[in-house]
């Protein structure tokens, strides 16, 4: 059986697990992933937060059309995007871990107060049981 002092061990260590990476979020963090379209003359690179950092293009592209440039774009976006998510190896939202480290700590703190005050009733009906008062 698990006495107080070895949950309130383990809920610390999850805690501490937890908030090494909520201080160093870049070691879970995609590498920046960039696209080339046109022939070299277009280049895209998403940045490791997910959005778009850099666009850089040759003015020779100018010469491809307007519709054809806008398409070629959208693919380049649509392909970075898509790279990404692969790189992630999901397509779930990354959770806000400051919060669940936030809330770890409340019902950890919680969860301690609940088993103290347990601990001080079986201790009062124990000691009644054997004769204190």
């Amino acid at each position: 059986m698990f006495g107080e002092d070895a949950i309130a061990q383990q809920l610390a260590d999850a805690r501490a697990t937890l908030s090494t990476v909520v201080k160093s979020p870049e070691a879970n963090q995609v590498e920046p992933v960039v696209v080339e379209g046109v022939e070299g003359l277009l280049r895209l690179t998403l940045g490791v937060e997910g959005r778009v950092d850099k666009f850089e293009f040759d003015s020779r592209v100018m010469r491809i059309g307007s519709e054809t440039l806008f398409n070629e774009i959208k693919r380049m976006v649509n392909a970075a995007l898509d790279e990404r998510a692969e790189a992630m190896g999901t397509d779930e939202p990354v959770p806000d871990l400051e919060a669940i480290n936030e809330s770890v700590a409340e019902i950890q703190d919680r969860s301690l107060r609940q088993f103290q005050a347990m601990s001080a009733s079986i201790s009062e009906v124990m000691n009644k049981l054997h004769g204190g008062k």
